[in-house]
């Protein structure tokens, strides 16, 4: 099976708690926080060794939050790639509202990486990658690199005939969708992402598969994911145009879900299933997870008891 690494440049410590009631001016008490490791890549790689796969996680760390961090993914025993940066690694805070059942979810920002420093995560980043194996860069672009920085990934993978698989978000996501240099293998989006990257309105279905359409028919990616939100996920290739149907499960929280999706795709490809097989695997992966508490990722039991649940629909 081919190897699988993942990327994190902004990684974060999650923690998530609840009160009674969120309500502005008053001191609220909270619950007893839940607190894991986070950031895109972190809980791909997590997803993936949940599923029985082997990979390897580069994170790019800093300061006692990032000595955290990574306490965390040793106890995990997950197979880490430390870029040792001198700024402090952020974390993140969700509150969830008792009353109404509303979360609230806080980004507090790492410090900026300096320039050196973002030379050294791209030379290691070029020495980690797998030859002919999958790299995952999934999550934020930490503050100091600059916003082509996934394109630089994008040209590390391809010297090593890997696939690439990208989630990311904002700027760097605007510059590998208006200036692809090569198409991703497997680009991942939000339908909200997709709509403000084409300048399209995201009514329904047909909307989403329109989008993704445009981005294949422009060569930024083979293989475009965007979720419909609760509904599932819609895929599309040059020959292949499919709608997952997530199943329905009490919501808890979104914390990595997407994150969780990404994982269980990769895995699945990683293992020569179809793409479609893989969406299936992923959709359940972020039911799973959403239905799970705070900021903690599916149990592979649950994983394994949705799939019969997701249904493929060809568009």
């Amino acid at each position: 099976m081919p190897e699988i690494l993942t990327i994190t440049l902004k990684p974060a410590v999650d923690y998530a708690t609840s009160t009674e009631h969120v309500e502005a001016g008053l001191k609220l008490y909270c619950k007893k926080p839940q607190i894991d490791p986070g950031g895109g890549g972190v809980n791909v790689a997590r997803s993936i060794l949940r599923l029985g796969g082997s990979v390897r996680a580069l994170v790019v760390l800093g300061g006692p939050m990032g000595e955290r961090l990574l306490a965390f993914l040793e106890t995990e025993k997950l197979p880490t790639i430390k870029c040792l940066v001198s700024g402090e690694t952020g974390f993140s805070l969700a509150v969830t509202d008792a009353a109404s059942g509303d979360q609230y979810r806080f980004t507090l920002p790492g410090e900026p990486v300096k320039e050196t420093e973002a030379r050294m995560i791209l030379e290691r980043i070029s020495t980690s990658v797998p030859r002919d194996g999958f790299v995952v860069l999934s999550g934020g672009v930490a503050h100091g690199l600059q916003d082509d920085f996934p394109q630089m990934v994008q040209a590390a993978v391809l010297r090593c005939k890997g696939r690439l698989v990208v989630d990311t978000s904002k700027a760097p996501l605007l510059q590998l969708i208006n200036s692809p240099i090569a198409p991703l293998d497997v680009l991942r989006l939000d339908r909200s992402e997709l709509a403000a990257a084409v300048g399209r309105p995201m009514r329904s279905i047909a909307d989403n598969l329109a989008c993704c359409d445009h981005l294949i028919t422009r060569g930024v990616a083979r293989i475009v994911i965007s979720g419909h939100g609760s509904e599932g996920s819609v895929m599309v290739s040059d020959d292949r145009k499919f709608f997952c149907h997530a199943p329905q499960v009490p919501v808890r929280s979104k914390i990595g879900a997407g994150d969780a999706l990404v994982g269980a795709f990769t895995q699945s490809l990683a293992r020569s299933d179809p793409p479609e097989q893989a969406l299936r695997w992923g959709v359940a992966a972020a039911a799973a997870t959403v239905s799970s508490e705070g900021t903690a990722l599916f149990e592979r039991a649950a994983v394994e008891n949705l799939l019969t649940q997701c249904r493929l629909q060809r568009l």
